[in-house]
């Protein structure tokens, strides 16, 4: 059967000194990034290398020697500018410097420094210093300890701490690794191919494009507008209906008319027996034979009145004049209307001639020519696009709905789809001329800033 040794009072500091390394080396291990490292190497070293100060240097990367403070102990954030700081990264760049602070640990004292940093020694140094490099098995030297305390260093710290330095080492390492990421493939030298890669990018031709909301219109429609003053009474005709040329499309309110037209008739019938009495009276009385002439001008008045009123009368129902599809709002919007003469009312259209019309914002505004190219969107068809070219843009900018400036610009489809129909609406991108990427990127900006500074 098994037994347990108790450890003797020999072993006991030992053992404790052997459990605090391992759960130190935990916490290395446990580090998550560089600076949570940093504060574990300066901090809690003290668990096994008893020493009053400690200090975290690295290289600054500007000079092979000069290295600069990282971390201290007891110290949450490192004045850079203080006196002592600036006192300890001069002492350690001229250790270097004299080939006197080598890539082993090493006890550091006054007689290493030059003169012009003895007096520093005095001031800041109290006791013992030992300089520890942290460096990782392929020789890489990440940074170095700075330790002062009022002891002097044994053997067995100076091995404790070497130790400790190849594991705060390897660590560093594989975090630097983790955080710079893709950063360290790039080799120092080949950093200023960035800024000439970017303005290469910059100077890149792209064309340019605009986006602007676009609606299917009807190409050539025929226009049926009011063909006299007066109240619709009624539409005959359903909107979005096909139509046969003669068909009735609305009518107007009547009564006046058809009023108008029988007291036209009697008028005339009027003036024609005035007329013929005048007639037969100039037979008998000579000097009425001038009223014939008269009398005959009346009747013909009349008549003229009469055909007028029976014109108007043959008004009242509104007909198609060809044959296509009747565009119009709806039939509420019509009845009972007042409209005056030349009032647009309906559209008749070839539901097969279409046409696009994009409504091009003049904050948007490119340069288009005939047969641009352009990308048609549209709501009905949302996994799908519609090649299209520029045909027409007008020269003036009109004022749409919302108060919104925009440039009319038509185009028509490079293949028909018989899918689109009259109405659909959606988005249009265009393309003009091409330049550089910068000033597709910095044309908003760059037309802000004329319009405020006002050059």
């Amino acid at each position: 059967m098994a037994t347990t040794t108790e450890p003797t009072a020999q072993q006991l500091p030992t053992l404790i000194h052997l459990a605090t390394l391992t759960h130190l080396e935990g916490q290395i291990r446990a580090a998550k990034t560089i600076q949570e490292l940093q504060f574990l190497s300066v901090n809690e070293t003290r668990r096994l290398i008893p020493y009053d100060q400690a200090f975290l240097l690295g290289p600054s990367g500007l000079s092979v020697d000069a290295y600069r403070m990282l971390n201290a102990s007891s110290i949450a954030v490192v004045d850079r500018d203080a006196p002592m700081i600036v006192w300890l990264e001069q002492a350690v760049q001229a250790l270097r410097r004299a080939g006197k602070a080598s890539e082993k640990p090493m006890v550091v004292t006054e007689d290493l420094l030059p003169d012009s940093l003895r007096c520093g020694w005095r001031e800041f140094v109290k006791g013992h210093v030992f300089w520890c490099p942290l460096q990782h098995p392929d020789e890489t030297v990440l940074g170095a300890w700075w330790f002062e305390r009022d002891f002097t260093w044994q053997e067995n710290d100076v091995a404790i701490v070497h130790r400790l330095a190849s594991s705060y080492a390897y660590a560093w390492k594989a975090l630097s690794k983790k955080e710079q990421g893709w950063s360290r493939k790039i080799k120092r030298p080949a950093w200023w191919l960035l800024p000439v890669a970017a303005l290469g990018v910059l100077c890149l031709p792209i064309r340019m494009s605009a986006v602007a909301p676009v609606k299917i219109m009807a190409k050539d429609p025929v226009v049926v507008s009011a063909p006299m003053d007066g109240v619709i009474a009624d539409v005959l005709v359903q909107p979005n209906q096909m139509v046969r040329s003669g068909a009735s499309l609305f009518r107007y309110e009547d009564t006046n008319l058809r009023n108008q037209f029988h007291v036209a008739e009697k008028q005339l019938a009027v003036a024609q027996a005035e007329h013929s009495q005048a007639i037969q009276a100039g037979f008998s009385d000579p000097q009425r034979k001038g009223d014939v002439r008269l009398k005959e001008v009346e009747a013909d008045l009349r008549r003229i009145e009469l055909d007028y009123a029976k014109e108007m009368l043959d008004q009242v129902e509104v007909r198609a004049s060809k044959q296509g599809l009747l565009l119009y709002s709806d039939e509420s919007d019509w009845v009972g209307r007042p409209v005056t003469v030349g009032e647009r009312i309906m559209e008749i259209a070839d539901p097969k001639q279409i046409e696009l019309r994009i409504d091009l914002p003049v904050a948007d505004a490119i340069v288009l020519t005939e047969e641009a190219e352009a990308v048609v969107f549209l709501n009905a068809l949302p996994l799908e696009s519609l090649a299209a070219s520029v045909v027409h843009t007008s020269y003036h900018a009109e004022v749409l709905p919302g108060d919104i400036l925009a440039y009319r610009v038509t185009a028509r489809l490079a293949r028909p789809d018989p899918r689109v129909r009259i109405g659909w609406q959606g988005t249009a991108k265009v393309y003009g001329k091409e330049g550089p990427l910068a000033y597709l990127l910095l044309r908003r900006p760059l037309t802000a800033i004329r319009q405020w500074v006002g050059w």
